[in-house]
């Protein structure tokens, strides 16, 4: 059964992606296949979570089939957790810091959570958010 997942994501350049990640406080897993020219296991949570980053023509190979032009459209967006909303906010200077955009500046959201959401260098969406388990909706 599955025991493990892995997102895979395509980036122009893997160094200028390994180095905008590891400014916003990311590590990347050192596996054979996981750290090369052309890939890197950028590591997401305490549970692990391996985001393989490809370079395009790579990923391509894989997917067979055209990606996805990330300056009009995304598939998906990755959402990870912070710990407080003080987090988030670092989270969005970080990201700013490092040549990402953050394009919902860190704010309340549904009485419960606080969030930011920001493009890495090559387009794709990601989201900060901390939720409050004391004001979740019962």
């Amino acid at each position: 059964m599955t025991k493990e997942l892995w997102i895979n994501l395509p980036v122009k350049d893997v160094k200028r992606s390994r180095n905008f990640f590891t400014a916003i406080g990311f590590s990347f897993k050192n596996s054979p296949g996981g750290n090369t020219e052309t890939s890197a296991a950028l590591v997401v949570g305490s549970k692990g979570i391996i985001v393989m980053l490809f370079e395009e023509k790579q990923i391509r190979h894989f997917m067979q089939n055209e990606l996805t032009d990330t300056s009009t459209s995304n598939e998906v967006m990755l959402s990870f957790d912070a710990e407080s909303p003080e987090e988030v906010d670092e989270v969005a200077r970080k990201v700013e810091a490092a040549g990402g955009v953050v394009f919902a500046q860190p704010a309340d959201i549904q009485g419960w959570m606080y969030g930011c959401a920001f493009t890495d260098p090559d387009g794709h969406r990601w989201n900060s958010l901390y939720m409050n388990p004391e004001k979740m909706p019962k």
